[in-house]
């Protein structure tokens, strides 16, 4: 409540600690050279690909009111703005499935009535964005983002896991309708014969699977056995959209007695063909929505707004943790505020509002976090080097590279530990008692399932943000009081704060057969990243840790310092 008569003063501290870091963040960029092309490619294919599905999806739930050309729009629109003034340029946005769930309840409501209907939808989801944008700037003019704090791990995971099941769920759906006649589609044609519609749903099961299947082994292609270095880090970097660009080209490879529409594709009318014209005036017709509508229309942007605070919000909390060691300050404030104005651009545009979004945003502070050579990298690399090179043991390595991440982390929060398990594992494994983990993964099922049973409300769904809010006071009031106060941290811990066990491995680093000298980029940048491939977990952390308390560790830390100077 002290933030909120203090107006302005989040946003106007973003801007100062931003602006100072602006021009660098630029030059950084550019001067990077032509390592910036692989997460560049990499999000962008990550990013789009969604977008695509979700236009497809709205273009179906909306009767074509909205499709593939709207969210690509706003997509880009948003893009750049957000990537030119916004706080955090490691955000990504775009249209989220929450908000094709949100625009399908509007059309819901508005084709069923008589005073709106399909005509007056965009019209009147304009005022809902406009209602949406005021909320937004007022949460970030009286300093409400300060409630992301509050915002602790369970809900960032309850919600990424609600974000992931609409997306399995919406690819099901797509997956079982290339089996069916679209809608609005002359049933007699010979592409919709029984056996043509059969193989294009076969074709759609072995696209969908071989893009998903094929990009996740190429990204960690650098843990492979077989292949040059060069040619291991080069599928590693570019292998998905390589993926997809091989897939696509499949797909056209047909024989020539395959009618034309097998396997089916999407359609995009270009942004000046006669059928997307009228999204760009909607302007015009937001006056013709009668007044009660226009005010009613305040209901569903309070849950708009409350679901674009909270994802735009996590997703840019999630792409700055603490273990990403960014140097740079957040700008929560005055993000929400940029994204105030973005979604009543986007209103008045007749397209559907972007947001930061998962996991896009995370993915692509991972992707640049190897770009970027953080120090602590270099000096992890360059301990573990010294100790393959006397020939040290498997233990001296990771104990090395310990004690660099805890010189270099000293001051972050460190659990405590006990033995060392097989296999990867959070502390908490060893620290909580089976039955108290097992009462809180329950609590999370259930109430995951209670986040996504709402979602299948008619009209109602709307409301599905509401639950994430609600979660804040569990948290705060009532899980303390049914947990332990230390297993409650061990278990809601922050990612950064999660100690990893060991992993056994098959084969020891200093046994593995160095890349070729010759290739592009060196050998020491290929190796700099097997070595990390090797010893570190998909979020960065050691894979083996050490048992004992802060200080204990810090001091078996020095200790190991002395095994490789």
């Amino acid at each position: 409540m002290e933030n909120m008569k203090r107006p302005f003063k989040g946003i106007t501290n973003d801007v100062r600690g931003r602006i100072g870091c602006y021009k660098d963040d630029w030059i950084s960029g550019l001067c990077s050279g032509f390592r910036i092309l692989a997460p560049t490619f990499y999000i962008f294919f990550a990013s789009a690909l969604p977008v695509i599905a979700f236009g497809e999806q709205l273009s179906r739930d909306t009767d074509g009111s909205l499709s593939t050309v709207e969210t690509l729009a706003s997509t880009a629109i948003c893009g750049i703005i957000h990537s030119v003034f916004g706080g955090q340029p490691l955000l990504i946005l775009g249209v989220a499935e929450p908000t094709v769930i949100m625009y399908t309840y509007l059309y819901t409501f508005s084709k069923g009535r008589e005073e709106l209907g399909k005509k007056l939808y965009l019209a009147w989801a304009g005022w809902v964005c406009v209602w949406t944008a005021l909320l937004l700037v007022l949460i970030a003019i009286f300093n409400a983002a300060t409630i992301i704090s509050k915002f602790t791990r369970i809900a960032g995971e309850l919600f990424g896991m609600l974000i992931a099941v609409l997306f399995i769920q919406e690819a099901v759906r797509g997956v079982i309708s290339e089996f069916n006649i679209p809608k609005d589609e002359n049933p007699k044609l010979e592409k919709h014969q029984f056996q043509w519609l059969y193989a294009n749903g076969l074709l759609s099961v072995i696209f969908s699977f071989g893009v998903l299947f094929t990009s996740l082994k190429s990204r960690r292609a650098r843990t492979w056995r077989y292949g040059t270095g060069w040619l291991r880090g080069f599928i590693a970097d570019y292998g998905v959209p390589l993926m997809v660009l091989f897939w696509t080209a499949l797909s056209y490879a047909g024989p020539g007695k395959v009618p034309s529409g097998v396997p089916r594709r999407v359609h995009v009318p270009l942004l000046w063909d006669s059928e997307s014209l009228e999204h760009w005036t909607v302007i015009n017709d937001m006056l013709k929505v009668p007044l009660t509508y226009i005010f009613a229309a305040l209901i569903p942007a309070v849950m708009i707004a409350g679901l674009y605070f909270f994802d735009h919000s996590v997703a840019s909390q999630m792409a700055q943790q603490k273990e990403f060691n960014l140097k740079n300050p957040s700008a929560y404030h005055y993000d929400v505020f940029l994204l105030g104005l973005m979604t009543l651009i986007c209103g008045l545009l007749g397209l559907p509002p972007s947001n930061g979004v998962l996991p896009q945003s995370p993915m692509h502070t991972k992707s640049l976090a190897v770009l970027r050579r953080q120090l602590i990298r270099k000096k992890m690399v360059k301990r573990a080097k010294e100790c393959i090179g006397r020939k040290a043991s498997n233990l001296e390595i990771y104990g090395s590279m310990q004690a660099v991440f805890l010189e270099m982390d000293a001051s972050s929060p460190v659990s405590a530990q006990g033995l060392v398990l097989e296999g990867l594992h959070a502390s908490f494994v060893e620290l909580v008692p089976f039955k108290q983990i097992a009462i809180f993964t329950i609590f999370q099922l259930v109430y995951f399932l209670i986040c996504f049973g709402v979602t299948w409300i008619p009209i109602a769904g709307i409301l599905f943000p509401l639950p994430f809010f609600i979660l804040i006071g569990i948290r705060q009031r009532i899980l303390p009081k049914l947990f332990d106060p230390d297993h409650l941290q061990e278990l809601d811990a922050d990612e950064y704060e999660e100690m990893t066990g060991a992993e056994p491995r098959s084969l020891s680093l200093r046994e593995r057969e160095p890349p070729d000298v010759g290739s592009d980029g060196g050998a020491d940048d290929f190796y700099d990243a097997e070595i990390l491939d090797e010893m570190t977990t998909n979020r960065g952390e050691l894979k083996l840790r050490t048992s004992s308390l802060k200080e204990e560790r810090l001091h078996q830390a020095r200790n190991t310092h002395l095994l490789c100077p």
